[in-house]
């Protein structure tokens, strides 16, 4: 019997690659650097599989996989909303304890852990990757007509003009005070978990596995803490002004180009580089303003109002616009850069090479097509102009080649190279899209500086001129 363990990328990767080692549990492809997202140890009939941490306690609870190894937070945010799925927290293991912190703008006029009485957060806007837990806890603290910002990260970034309160991960206190925000409660505070499956736990043998890791859990427990009011006021809210332009400027994978892009149009910005990057870069333009987002972000944001122009990526444009056909943004320059394919990633041992090859045999299932994506509007997108007769589309956060093809059919994924997607034994069908960075407006501006608007935009126009004459 093979025993499936979903396993964390990103931060935590070296430490839990350390820690199973030591357990005496092999981890081969789970090094840090490898482009690995699914080995198979044969003679330990295990299968390991690497997640964006986020994903893990969905995927243990569809039982997709038997074990999981995560952080406290993400179960935690996956149960406050299901509280019924089939997860099991069997115990803690060594590493970081993470916290979540409700904290409030620097113009808020709050103190450290003062927390008002709801009525006095009337209207409040929140920002959060962790919508569920923020969700919460605006409804327990009955806050009235406040609105939820669900974001992919960077929440710290947007209070004051964006947003009133938010909702983080931080290591303590002091690390939330350090990003600019005023820390109130701490919501939450646990720290890496394994869980498993309810019913692989009652049904399937994972005594191996689970005997290898007992000798590491640790009596460590997470604590949710609901706040309670007290003190008397109000909190001072933010807004954006009119009487300036606002930019949005990618963190990331995409900001290496869109520096480049900047630099050929002849914009500059102060504490915006190649590599490095403050929140807020100076703009050195009266009625200027710049912010540095997610990308992924941008497309609603500048829908919003929040922004009038920003830089992010046709796949994000298309996505959204795929989701919101009548949303009030648009591309205005196609900056040529950071070019990529998107198409359907299936199986290297996939019968077709084609999309028209591989319809009659996803028709031939007989069942839903399973369609994992980040881009899950593209997906269903996808699914209806291929005429599909049934379909089901699995969001998920990143790490993405691991999931053809046990947990999907297809990968709708994003690539330029193709070196990942033939590590992991996939190959790419025709491509429908080619993604290209790109600078997006409002189709009817809110901002009155559109003087500046226009301004950028004819920097941006020039910079795409030198690619496309280069």
């Amino acid at each position: 019997m093979n025993v499936k363990f979903a396993l964390p990328t990103g931060d935590a990767r070296p430490a839990v690659g350390t820690m199973l080692e030591g357990a005496g549990i092999p981890t081969n492809g789970y090094e840090p650097g490898s482009r690995l997202l699914r080995s198979v140890i044969e003679n330990e009939s295990l299968t390991l599989r690497v997640f964006r941490e986020k994903d893990i306690p969905i995927q243990v609870a569809l039982g997709n996989y038997d074990l999981g190894i995560c952080s406290d937070v993400w179960l935690s945010e996956l149960q406050v909303r299901f509280p019924l799925q089939r997860v099991v927290r069997i115990g803690s293991l060594p590493g970081v304890r993470t916290q979540v912190w409700l904290g409030a703008s620097p113009t808020a006029d709050l103190e450290r852990g003062a927390v008002p009485a709801g009525a006095a957060l009337a209207g409040a806007r929140i920002a959060s990757e962790l919508p569920n837990l923020a969700d919460m806890l605006a409804v327990h603290m009955r806050i009235p007509r406040y609105s939820l910002l669900s974001l992919y990260g960077s929440a710290e970034a947007y209070p004051p003009e964006d947003a009133d309160l938010v909702v983080i991960p931080a290591r303590d206190a002091d690390e939330v005070e350090a990003r600019g925000i005023v820390p109130l409660h701490c919501l939450f505070n646990g720290s890496l978990a394994l869980i498993a499956n309810g019913d692989a736990l009652r049904t399937r043998n994972l005594g191996a596995v689970l005997a290898r890791l007992a000798p590491l859990l640790t009596s460590d427990t997470p604590s949710l803490t609901l706040p309670r009011a007290n003190v008397a006021g109000r909190m001072l809210r933010g807004a954006r002004s009119l009487d300036v332009a606002r930019l949005a400027l990618p963190d990331g994978h995409a900001q290496r180009h869109t520096f480049t892009a900047l630099s050929d149009g002849g914009l500059s910005f102060e504490g915006y580089d190649e590599k490095s990057c403050v929140r807020r870069p100076a703009s050195g333009l009266t009625g200027l303003e710049l912010k540095v987002i997610r990308p992924q972000d941008m497309p609603q944001l500048v829908a919003m109002g929040v922004f009038d122009i920003a830089v992010t990526g046709v796949d994000w444009l298309t996505d959204h616009l795929s989701r919101f056909p009548s949303s009030p943004v648009k591309m205005a320059v196609d900056l040529g850069r950071s070019r990529y394919k998107i198409g359907p990633v299936v199986d290297a041992a996939f019968a077709a090479n084609t999309t028209a090859q591989a319809v009659p045999i996803w028709e031939s299932l007989g069942r839903p097509v399973r369609i994992a994506s980040e881009y899950p509007a593209l997906a269903e997108s996808f699914a209806r102009s291929v005429h599909l007769s049934a379909a089901t589309i699995i969001p998920i956060s990143g790490a993405s080649e691991g999931f053809v093809p046990e947990d999907a059919d297809i990968l709708i994924e994003g690539s330029e190279t193709g070196t990942s997607i033939r590590a992991n034994n996939l190959k790419m069908l025709d491509p429908f899209m080619e993604s290209t960075n790109c600078v997006i407006v409002r189709t009817e501006p809110l901002t009155k500086r559109t003087d500046l608007v226009d301004e950028l935009l004819a920097g941006f126009r020039v910079s795409a001129a030198a690619v496309a004459g280069s």
